[in-house]
């Protein structure tokens, strides 16, 4: 029976292979693409995926409903939030400028099944949220024509009634989509120039908005008469505001399009700046504009602002609304459609997805079989389906983006900056690399003897510390910590960090409700896991980080990427059940997919290390010193017993 079961060394393997990451090329700007895009282009992507149907529902379905007129201090609150993971975006879209998004940055800093899994759930989340904003393109249009599309289509196609599919076949939905596909695949430029003109008349219609209402505005309807500014409470703002994140959820399509921008290292940070900026002001002051024009409690959470402007007596207004819905809608496709294909060319390229995938078209440089494909599989979606169930799904697959990239940052904030090896010449010996070691308590190997000397000697000499090694202030309390390999103790921390946020926050959403905990465990348990979260955030910030590169850098790591995994992983608690059980089959699916095709095609495989052939080496034990702990080890095509005459000219030399 034993003999069936899998060695140590076979699972050390298997587990290495699931967990490498990504080896970038020396040149980051070289692609396929076309490096055609520029800052205001970015910007402006990053606005038409944030500013999107919301602006004209979400903000009156949470002020009715949920917060009030403090549905303001909502959007305030969750800009900052998407704020901490938008700058964690931007760092990694000037560091790594290639397409991709949140699974590139998970790939080159936290390991292949992970980077696999952030990229498959974001291939659905793309795919139902383009579908959904497309049935809700054709019903807005729909209902301007007194629903006659959809009566039409009752009669003469008819109705089903089956769990999952839409009460009727959604035409208009799935052609439109079609539409964008076909302008997406003409290539980046004509994307842009697109979305340049729906992104203007949407902005043009939120800056009428914005004037007719603060002309409009009535200060009384924030009065303790009408209710009051926060009738609902702290907790209805709290309440709000997790509604309100997923708002800005669109600014991840500057990142997935930072292989074809001209300068990433500086047009994707001032992109993801500018356009959330834009984004967030632009729901705060409609929102102000909203609840001073009419009552907060009269407010029609399907057609807020139409009707707002209908009651204050300017119909024709509803119809300037209806037309910066539709075209701020027609931008959020554009986003979904221009990243989503981006996304999977990554996958591919890497290897962890089928190839196909991976052709750019020679003429319109994209990857124009992931956009035809993803299209026709996306206004499928739209045309058939009832999304409205699966449109919570959203919320868990982009929360789980946010964290991993998160804590993708501080990792590769405390590693060391990977040097090249130079070949060595023909009869050469590979001179050693003084940046990289094995860890703490493996053996470490060198051609000869004099090469450890040097290197001892010269990290003696060092007067600076390397990214990931302790602190000197800190080294007379937590010496036993300085044995370990650079980064080793940070990568272990933020696991630590990482559990006890979601413990901490599952006593926070569950402990009253669900658990019915009493008053003193539900207190300890806080307790206990704030420190652990605590001690996990110290011991990171007790490590030195890599100093400042001419690409920009979040502030305040580990301090702005842990907050941030907090709040995602509360929100995602929040999530009803069954979109948890949705994500976990969703998951099974992706992992068939890895193991069967990914793990066996990707090019890491090709980069793994193949054994040298060298007469001897040398082998030093970490619990001795230099001098009293040497062996000679044979290779292993060689008999164990007997020293090899180069081993004692080794020795004596």
């Amino acid at each position: 029976m034993a003999r069936w079961l899998p060695r140590s060394t076979d699972l050390t393997r298997f587990c290495q292979k699931l967990n490498r990451v990504k080896t970038l090329e020396d040149d980051m700007m070289e692609t396929s693409f076309n490096r055609c895009l520029s800052t205001i282009d970015l910007t402006l992507l990053g606005i038409g995926g944030m500013v999107g149907s919301g602006l004209y529902v979400l903000t009156g379905t949470v002020a009715k409903e949920i917060a009030g007129p403090a549905v303001i201090v909502s959007f305030i609150i969750a800009g900052f939030a998407s704020l901490l993971a938008a700058l964690c975006y931007a760092e990694f879209g000037a560091r790594v400028p290639k397409t991709g998004s949140a699974y590139m940055f998970t790939y080159v800093s936290v390991g292949e099944i992970w980077a696999f899994l952030i990229g498959w759930n974001v291939l659905l989340e793309y795919m139902i949220g383009g579908a959904a904003v497309a049935r809700a393109w054709s019903g807005y249009l729909d209902s301007i024509f007194n629903h006659k599309i959809k009566n039409f289509t009752e009669t003469h196609v008819g109705t089903w009634q089956v769990p999952f599919l839409a009460r009727y076949p959604d035409f208009l939905a799935a052609a439109i989509l079609l539409v964008a596909t076909a302008f997406i695949s003409f290539g980046a430029k004509v994307s842009s120039w697109l979305n340049h003109v729906f992104s203007a008349i949407s902005m043009g219609v939120i800056l009428f908005i914005l004037i007719m209402g603060f002309v409009l505005a009535q200060p009384k309807n924030w009065s303790t008469q009408e209710g009051g500014f926060a009738p609902y409470g702290l907790s209805g703002i709290m309440a709000g505001t997790a509604t309100c994140f997923y708002a800005f959820v669109g600014f991840d399509v500057i990142a997935a399009s930072s292989e074809e921008a001209r300068n990433p290292q500086r047009a994707v940070p001032r992109a993801i700046a500018f356009s959330l900026g834009l984004a967030t002001g632009a729901y705060i002051l409609v929102s102000v504009v909203l609840t001073l024009m009419v009552p907060w409690h009269t407010l029609d959470p399907d057609s807020a602002l139409a009707d707002a402007f209908y009651r204050r007596g300017y119909a024709w207004a509803g119809f300037l609304v209806a037309a910066g819905s539709i075209c701020a809608m027609n931008t959020v496709l554009l986003s979904n459609l221009f990243s989503l294909p981006r996304i999977v060319y990554a996958m591919a390229e890497d290897g962890l997805f089928f190839r196909v995938f991976a052709r750019v078209h020679p003429r319109t440089q994209v990857p124009v079989v992931g956009i035809v494909v993803f299209g026709l599989l996306m206004a499928l979606l739209a045309l058939v389906f009832d999304l409205e169930a699966l449109v919570q799904f959203l919320s868990i697959g982009t929360l789980l983006a946010y964290t991993f990239v998160a804590a993708s940052i501080i990792v590769l904030r405390f590693q060391q900056q990977k040097v090249d090896v130079p070949a060595p010449a023909a009869g050469g010996r590979p001179s050693p690399e003084p940046h990289e070691g094995p860890s703490a308590g493996e053996l470490k190997e060198y051609e000869s003897f004099s090469d450890k000397l040097q290197l001892v000697d010269r990290d003696k000499s060092k007067e600076h510390r390397e990214p990931g090694q302790l602190k000197a202030a800190f080294e007379p309390y937590l010496e036993f910590l300085s044995d370990f390999y650079p980064g080793e103790v940070v990568t272990v921390a933020v696991v630590t960090l990482m559990v006890s946020a979601i413990c901490l926050c599952s006593i926070l959403v569950f402990g009253n409700t669900h658990l019915h905990l009493p008053t003193w465990s539900y207190s300890l348990l806080l307790v206990l896991f704030s420190l652990g979260f605590l001690l996990s955030l110290l011991l990171i910030w007790a490590h030195e980080q890599q100093r400042s590169t001419q690409t920009f850098q979040i502030p305040l790591v580990p301090l702005s990427p842990a907050l941030s995994i907090v709040l995602n992983i509360y929100l995602m608690l929040k999530l009803s059940y069954m979109t948890w059980l949705r994500f976990a089959v969703w998951l099974l699916l992706g992992l068939l997919v890895y193991f069967g095709y990914g793990i066996w095609h990707s090019k890491e495989n090709l980069r793994e290390p193949r054994p040298q052939r060298v007469s001897a080496r040398y082998v030093v034990f970490p619990s001795g010193s230099l001098e009293e702990r040497v062996q000679a080890v044979q290779p292993g095509s060689q008999p164990a017993t007997g020293l090899p005459d180069t081993d004692t000219d080794d020795c004596k030399r």
